[in-house]
């Protein structure tokens, strides 16, 4: 049975943006489990989301505090359809980040990070020889130097990943 996934990150509500965009939400009903990679800021999104979505994997980010970090862990992992999944709001420079984070995550198939707000996709190699796919869905609602917000969707199906995407969102006037 395959597992539709939704990721998002640095959400930044209400700093950046006052609401999630009707696009996410929408991706967020059609979801099975949705991972967002940190930087809430307020906890009212937390809230909605575990209410709304049918399982969230959820970790703490830099501008994340108080009831945040008491509710959210620096790192979540789980395994879905087969795929071991990692996720961690910050993963340093991308100067390095493969092997960086090959060595920190050895035991994820998939580590789902944000920070940069700047998307990402590529594989490490891990010490075993297996890969490491790194995917940072970029910011729903703070572009800064991107072009585009964005977030991903994917799916897993039987240990692999499949039919991700990086979605844009139209520009907000």
């Amino acid at each position: 049975m395959a597992t539709r996934l939704l990721l998002i990150a640095d959400t930044h509500l209400p700093k950046r943006a006052k609401v999630l965009p009707q696009q996410v939400w929408d991706e967020v009903d059609a979801a099975d489990v949705v991972l967002h990679a940190g930087d809430w800021v307020d906890v009212a999104l937390l809230d909605e989301l575990e209410a709304r979505a049918r399982r969230l994997v959820g970790v703490y980010g830099n501008n994340d505090h108080g009831v945040l970090r008491e509710r959210l862990p620096e790192v979540a992992r789980a395994e879905i359809d087969g795929i071991r999944f990692a996720v961690v709001h910050e993963t340093g420079s991308s100067r390095g980040r493969e092997q960086r984070c090959a060595e920190a995550y050895p035991d994820a198939d998939v580590l789902v990070f944000g920070h940069s707000h700047i998307p990402w996709d590529t594989v490490a190699e891990l010490p075993d020889g297996a890969p490491l796919r790194l995917l940072n869905p970029g910011s729903p609602t703070d572009r800064r130097r991107q072009p585009y917000c964005t977030y991903m969707t994917a799916v897993a199906d039987d240990g692999e990943l499949r039919d991700l995407q990086l979605h844009r969102l139209p520009l907000r006037r």
